[in-house]
This record gives C-alpha cells, structure tokens and sequence, in this order.
C-alpha cells in the first residue's frame, strides 16, 4: 500500500532532456536538507530534481514506530518515489540514504547513482569503533536511547559530527533544529549482510567523499568504490553533510561534471 511520502521538487525550466534526479537523505534528516541548495542548483542547469522523505521523517507518513523501521521499508520508499516520475531516475543517496540506494539497486535497473559520504558497502562496523574509540559518549548514548539521533543531541554534537569546524553557529543551530529521531534497526542493518556488487556493478556511479569527515572515512569508500567499478571524488575541505556545508557547491559541482560526462539530454 502507498505511503503519503514528502516529496519536494524542482523542475528545470523549459522542461529537462536528462533523467530526472531523486536525492535520498541520510540519518535524521529528510527532504529539506536537499532543497536548501541542491535542489534548485540542479533545477537550473537542466535537471528536474527531486527529495524524497522517507516514511517518518519530514512529512511522510509512517504506519509502525520509526524505531524498527528496516531499510527494505525505506527501499520500498524510494520505489515508490521513483515510481512516481515520469522517468527511471538517477538515484543519489546520502550517509544512510546511500546505503539505501545500494540496496535499492540490488532489484532496479537505475541510469545512474551518486553515493554522497555514503555508509559503505562493507558495512560501519569498523567506522563506527573508530569513531567510538574518539569520542565515546555519543555512541553510549545512542545504543542506550536505541536512537541514532543521540549522535547529534545537542548543537555541539551537530557540529562536530556533520559540519566543518569554522561552519557558523547560527547556521549549525538552524540545521540541527530541523533534525529528528532515526530508525536503531536501520543502524544495526548497516553491520549486516552486505549490498550484492555482481548485481550493481554495472550501474554508472559516482562516490562523493568528503575528505574531512568523522563519520565516514576515506579507506571504507575506495573499498566500496572498488567493490562496485565506481567513480570516487574526494572533496577537500568538508565534512559529512556535503549537502549543507558553507563550500557545497565544491560538491555540486563535482556531481554536476560527472552527470555531464554520463547523461546526454535527449
């Protein structure tokens, strides 16, 4: 059965020759953290963009507690999401978000993929001791309240895991205001059995790193890279929420030159 799913979009004007492009949010967040700048960078070179809010996030509807809620149901989201537009899309998934397009293209034949910091393929079970063994009381909390949210409780938190040490203030604040609770089953399942890289290897796909992250480290990412014959850019001088950094359209950018290089309008 349909979800009432949160989807923002923004259309090129004059209408688009590309695929169009569905952005699939990470922990904690939802739609809105694509629309701050991606969505309508896109929008207006040529793109018709679209963000997804998966069930229990944003404004999308959830039937069972956000607590147990399993990346097959967040696949099932993104079904339904691309479903819904008039063309197969490139799928482009964040943190979480990019595992979850994994995933969804275990099953569906996508034009293309952008995996932005994205949770790795091999799993975070060797990201998260790391980051554990750095700065343990987070990760304390988290396992207690059974909620990722505990990562980024307080805006201190916010800034040290998503954003870039000079990342104004008042703008980590607004951003971490807009922050709510995430799925423990989901976390759990990232230590999991791994995406099948025989069936999505062939999709073109692009990995966007960030190469100041505390969350998701280079070495995980050229491990997923190489696991899947995919395009890897690390991007100077930024930290995991790529999306919403001071220097985001680096980001963009890099994303944009590669949809260039791989999609012809028709």
């Amino acid at each position: 059965m349909a979800l009432d799913l949160e989807v923002i979009a923004r259309k090129a004007e004059g209408g688009s020759g590309y695929p169009p492009l569905l952005f699939v949010h990470g922990s904690c967040h939802a739609a809105w953290c694509w629309d701050e700048h991606f969505l309508p960078y896109f929008a207006e070179r040529g793109f018709d963009a679209y963000a997804l809010s998966l069930r229990g996030h944003g404004a999308s509807a959830s039937p069972r507690s956000l607590r147990w809620t399993s990346i097959a149901s967040y696949v099932a989201d993104v079904e339904q999401g691309a479903a819904d537009l008039p063309r197969e899309p490139v799928v482009i998934g964040h943190s979480l978000g990019g595992f979850v397009v994994q995933k969804y293209l275990e099953t569906h034949e996508a034009p293309g993929a952008v995996l932005v910091a994205p949770s790795p393929r091999r799993g975070m079970r060797s990201v998260w001791l790391r980051s554990s063994l750095r700065d343990p009381w987070p990760f304390f909390m988290m396992w207690l309240t059974l909620d990722p949210y505990a990562l980024f409780a307080t805006p201190e938190r916010c800034h040290r895991f998503l954003f870039s040490p000079d990342m104004d203030e008042e703008t980590v604040r607004r951003y971490w205001a807009r922050l709510g609770p995430e799925s423990v089953r989901c976390a759990v399942e990232t230590i999991g059995k791994p995406p099948d890289a025989e069936r999505i290897r062939g999709t073109p796909m692009l990995i966007l790193g960030a190469a100041e992250d505390r969350i998701v480290p280079e070495p995980p990412l050229r491990d997923t890279a190489a696991d899947y014959g995919a395009d890897l850019t690390m991007v100077p001088d930024m930290a995991h929420d790529m999306m919403l950094e001071d220097n985001w359209q680096e980001a963009a950018g890099t994303m944009l030159n590669w949809l260039n290089r791989t999609f012809s309008p028709a």
